[in-house]
C-alpha cells in the first residue's frame, strides 16, 4: 500500500513546516515536515535549506516511502487505507523498528480473518434448506472477503 493524501496531511499537520533545517525536541537535525534525510541518503544538517512548500512537500513524499515500506513489511494482516495511513504515520515519527517491535503490530498481526471468512458458510439455507445458489454466493463472498 501507499500513503493517501489524508495520512500527508496528518504528518504535516503534526510535523509543522520549516523550510531551514532545525534540531528538533531530541537533537536531530530535521527540515521540511520532519525529515532527518535527504533522498540520497544524506543526514540533514545544520545549515541545509528547502526553496519553497512544494520541494518540503516532495521531500516527505520521498521520505514516507521507507515508513510505507516499513509497514508494508511488518504488517501481517489486511488492513484499511486509514489503518496504514495512521501506522505510516507513527513509524515516521517513531521510527519502523519502534512500530515492529510494538505491542501494537503484535496485536494487529494476531487477528486471524480466517475463522470470520469461514461464517460465511454458515449462511446457506433459506426456508430451513440448503440452497445450492446461497452455497456458490456465500464461497464466493468468502474468496472476495479475503483478497
Amino acid at each position: 500500500m501507499k500513503i493517501s493524501q489524508a495520512g500527508l496531511d496528518l504528518i504535516k499537520e503534526f510535523e509543522g513546516l520549516r523550510l531551514d533545517a532545525y534540531q528538533d525536541s531530541v537533537g536531530v537535525w530535521t527540515i521540511g515536515y520532519g525529515s532527518t534525510y535527504w533522498p540520497d541518503g544524506r543526514k540533514v544538517k545544520k545549515g541545509d535549506k528547502l526553496a519553497s512548500e512544494a520541494e518540503a512537500e516532495q521531500l516527505l513524499r520521498d521520505t514516507v516511502k521507507t515508513y510505507e515500506a516499513g509497514v508494508n513489511r511488518v504488517v501481517k494482516v489486511h488492513i484499511t487505507q486509514n489503518q496504514f495511513d495512521a501506522l505510516v504515520s507513527f513509524a515516521f515519527n517513531l521510527g519502523v523498528g519502534a512500530l515492529e517491535k510494538s505491542t501494537l503490530v503484535k496485536k494487529l498481526n494476531k487477528i486471524d480473518i480466517i475463522p470470520v471468512a469461514n461464517e460465511f458458510s454458515r449462511w446457506t439455507k433459506a426456508g430451513g434448506k440448503e440452497m445450492e445458489g446461497l452455497r456458490r454466493r456465500r464461497a464466493a463472498e468468502r474468496e472476495l472477503f479475503l483478497k
